[in-house]
């Protein structure tokens, strides 16, 4: 019986590992968008949950589209980088008032009740009449009015490839509240954090325009442009307005785009969602567009096979914005591209929908984790079904971070995204270095415990906003191996990895090798021993600190010696039992997978000539 307690109460705590209090945020919103003056007018009816331990006297709203004002925040910080996002510079200053971008709330209150509120550029801070207690569901009502501001940073109106309506952060949003607080950033440029909860959004706009972007289209039959079912005769309008409603479940924003001269065109995947491609058609468009169906087709049944089930009906691809951004259901994207670039950009979004969209990292305070999950997908999955690559699939993104840590610029991953120093540093920082992140996980705990990892995170992680840390927990439970280390080092310091072989002596029939720990971060090794007769072996090197090793993995020699490593000595003898002119050469990590910044000192070819004891 007491066996029997224990094994229930061991099973509770590993569920509990997982579960963790977080609010949510149902949105009802109508909005009316007049297109001659690109302004708009709408309702919000909020039912926000505390499900936080907390009472919160006071909450935050984002209001986005105000950076796009000169003298803004997101305008000043781009007029005094150093490096200044080309997409933005001086833009921003440079807007005319009917080019700016506006949201405002005009009135508000809470269970029928006013409140006090303040607008503080991208922020609306509401002081309550009363607190909303833990465990609790509050109603906020809100009429709100915006401008669209020209296209320059991911949303707008516009862009320079003449889709009129990129409607990202558009809408008042309810900051994300968790357990380090609130999370009321100003919109600087980067990205974004949300509470998850469900979209029911009534958007009326000129009867020509086609939209797409978050949500299931509620009324298809009565919009048409191609969303309704087949053999349906859609109803001419009345008016010159049309009435789109979209309900989206599980998401934590609502994007759309707008378009007269949009094409909307469909595939349904089998055992999949529907692929919804909007477009402005042209010579410069329709080949490539055409072609790129059936890649994203192939990359969603990838990702679903291999990171977990897609878990939406539907994923559509949208051209818009000012390069290509993530959404939930959606993404916008540029269109005038070549087909490697259309079809690479499409896939890196759409990946996004794991680990923005599902897994809902925290795309601000923990930057790498998002991109740089993302960008080690887009390399194995364009590597999957667009072109093989030559060599090592990840080998760019190790460039890009080796060239940032020889820099003097590189930061702790653990910065937050708006408050790098540099531009420059920023993207190698949270897209390679963590995609480098992503990949010499699988060298320290092996690829068959890493896939497996994988599919652990979707399935205990999804809709629950994992940290880092958290990240790290599945894939110690996985391999039944201690790394906290890695995280300590590689995200949070800016220590880098530096091996090398520092002599290789003969001892009679046997031969000892000295490696040297050169860099400041310690690492497992894995060392290939080269023989002359052609066959190889391996010698495995834990370090102490890990509390155990990863099994052997496919592709490698056999293991002739598995030893540890402390963390302290900056030196490892390990001796084999062969003498030195059996053996051609020792190379450290053929993988290269081992982040080591001069790999000029990992290989040692063994001259007949070597010295002996």
């Amino acid at each position: 019986m007491l066996t029997m307690l224990l094994a229930g109460f061991v099973a509770l705590q590993v569920r509990a590992q997982v579960e963790r209090w977080q609010q949510k945020a149902d949105y009802e919103m109508e909005v009316d968008m007049d297109v001659k003056t690109n302004t708009f007018k709408g309702t919000q009816k909020l039912h926000y949950t505390n499900n936080s331990p907390d009472t919160l006297d006071r909450v935050f709203y984002h209001l986005y589209f105000n950076a796009f004002q000169p003298n803004s925040m997101m305008d000043v910080r781009s007029r005094t980088i150093p490096d200044p996002d080309r997409r933005v510079g001086d833009r921003i200053f440079k807007l005319q008032p009917e080019e700016y971008g506006v949201l405002k709330a005009n009135s508000l209150t809470m269970n029928g009740r006013p409140v006090k509120f303040h607008h503080e550029e991208t922020i609306l801070e509401v002081d309550l009449v009363e607190p909303i207690l833990p465990n609790s569901t509050v109603v906020f009502e809100m009429e709100f009015e915006g401008q669209v501001p020209l296209q320059i940073r991911r949303s707008g109106r516009d862009s320079s490839e003449g889709v009129r309506y990129s409607m990202a952060q558009w809408y008042p949003k309810m900051a994300a509240y968790d357990v380090r607080g609130w999370h009321a950033n100003p919109y600087i440029g980067r990205e974004f954090y949300g509470n998850f909860g469900q979209f029911d959004v009534k958007i009326t706009i000129d009867k020509d325009y086609i939209l797409g972007g978050t949500g299931y289209l509620q009324n298809a039959n009565e919009i048409g442009h191609g969303y309704e079912d087949a053999g349906v005769r859609v109803p001419t309008p009345r008016g010159n307005t049309l009435t789109w409603h979209f309900v989206a479940p599980d998401v934590h924003d609502f994007m759309w785009a707008a378009d007269p001269k949009f094409t909307h065109e469909k595939v349904q995947m089998e055992n999949g969602p529907m692929l919804h491609f909007l477009y402005i058609k042209s010579d410069k468009t329709e080949e490539n567009w055409e072609q790129l169906k059936g890649y994203t087709a192939d990359a969603m049944a990838f990702m679903s096979a291999n990171f977990g089930e897609y878990p939406y009906k539907q994923f559509s691809v949208i051209q818009g914005g000012d390069g290509g951004m993530e959404y939930p259901m959606a993404t916008l994207i540029t269109g005038h591209r070549n087909l490697r670039s259309l079809v690479g950009v499409t896939v890196h979004e759409m990946i996004h929908m794991w680990y923005y969209g599902v897994l809902g990292f925290n795309e601000s305070s923990e930057a790498w984790l998002d991109e740089g999950f993302t960008t080690w997908g887009t390399d194995v999955v364009m590597d999957a079904v667009f072109q093989k690559a030559n060599g090592f699939v990840v080998d760019g993104s190790y460039r890009s971070y080796f060239r940032l840590a020889g820099s003097g610029n590189e930061e702790p991953l653990t910065t937050h995204a708006d408050h790098y120093n540099l531009n420059s540093a920023y993207g190698p920082a949270v897209y390679s270095k963590g995609a480098v992140f992503v990949e010499q996980m699988a060298y320290i705990v092996g690829q068959e415990n890493f896939n497996k990892a994988m599919l652990r995170l979707w399935n205990d992680w999804k809709f629950k906003h994992p940290t880092g840390h958290d990240v790290v927990r599945v894939f110690e439970r996985v391999s039944g191996l201690e790394l906290d280390w890695y995280y300590d080092y590689f995200i949070a310091s800016t220590k880098t990895v530096d091996y090398g072989v520092k002599s290789v002596v003969g001892e009679g029939d046997q031969t000892k090798i000295t490696l040297e720990r050169i860099g400041y971060m310690p690492m497992p090794l894995d060392v290939v021993v080269t023989y002359v007769d052609g066959s190889q072996e391996s010698i495995y090197l834990p370090l102490v600190i890990m509390r155990g090793g990863k099994p052997e993995e496919a592709g490698m020699p056999a293991r002739g010696m598995t030893e540890k490593w402390a963390w302290t000595n900056y030196t490892k003898d390990v001796v084999l039992n062969k003498p030195i002119g059996q053996i051609k050469s020792i190379e450290i990590d053929p993988s290269m997978r081992l982040a080591d910044v001069n790999r000029s000192n990992n290989t040692f070819e063994v001259s007949v000539a070597m010295p002996q004891k």
